[in-house]
């Protein structure tokens, strides 16, 4: 929310570089435009940098600065207009290509949890359907960054009880913007879950260990790949 596919792109800069050759990530341009309005009443400038997204200008015909979205909410966060619309977007984005994955961050994230569930579970939004089949098999691997889930009854529907992608959710213990509860919402419906936290607030970690530990993730999302974070384990004594 409130990013775009160029300004994403560079703040993963140095993440995309550690990558290699191995891993292409490929960016994409939510398709609702956010305007001035849109962004809490706020000075946008404000609201934008509170967002992370301090390079975006809601009054610019620049589209590489234009601020994004995959869907509008109201203020007590219980719809989610143009959601429909961003999954048809997915769905012929998704029919031209393969991919093995996906990577999102804060609202993103959570568009990334609700198409690998819908992957899963295609039949739940028929419009999603090509000639009665899903546009593409579920992915591999889900990473969700501040993620939470997507409000509205469509969201409800194709989550169900839980979703089965293996996902990777990161979270920032000092985020302000996706508050733990929040996150906590999602978390609760991935079956197949790995949870890691940072000491940051409301960004994707990108110090040389979490490089290192998101291209080794990457690479093989099923591997007990080591956290990024110290963790003190505590052993039994050996015996005398």
């Amino acid at each position: 929310h409130s990013q775009n596919a160029s300004i994403f792109s560079k703040r993963l800069g140095a993440l995309r570089k550690s990558m290699g050759k191995g891993i292409e990530m490929v960016f994409v341009d939510g398709p609702i435009v956010l305007l001035p309005v849109d962004l809490d009443g706020a000075s946008s400038t404000a609201s934008l940098a509170a967002l992370g997204a301090s390079e975006a200008n809601s009054t610019s015909s620049d589209p590489l600065t234009m601020p994004r979205a995959w869907w509008k909410s109201n203020p007590e966060k219980t719809v989610a207009h143009g959601l429909e619309d961003s999954l048809l977007f997915f769905r012929d984005i998704l029919q031209r290509d393969r991919y093995d994955g996906v990577f999102g961050f804060s609202q993103g994230a959570a568009m990334a949890a609700l198409l690998a569930a819908l992957l899963e579970r295609p039949d739940s939004y028929p419009p999603f359907l090509i000639d009665g089949e899903a546009p593409h098999p579920p992915f591999k691997f889900c990473v969700a960054v501040s993620g939470f889930k997507a409000p509205g009854p469509l969201s409800a529907e194709t989550f169900g009880t839980s979703y089965s992608t293996p996902t990777l959710h990161v979270l920032g213990r000092n985020d302000v913007i996706v508050i733990e509860e929040r996150s906590k919402v999602l978390l609760d419906l991935s079956q197949n879950k790995r949870l890691e936290e940072h000491d940051g607030g409301h960004f994707v970690p990108s110090k040389a260990n979490w490089r290192e530990f998101f291209r080794n993730y990457l690479a093989d999302p099923l591997r007990a790949v080591p956290s990024p974070e110290l963790r003190t384990v505590s052993q039994p004594a050996p015996e005398d």
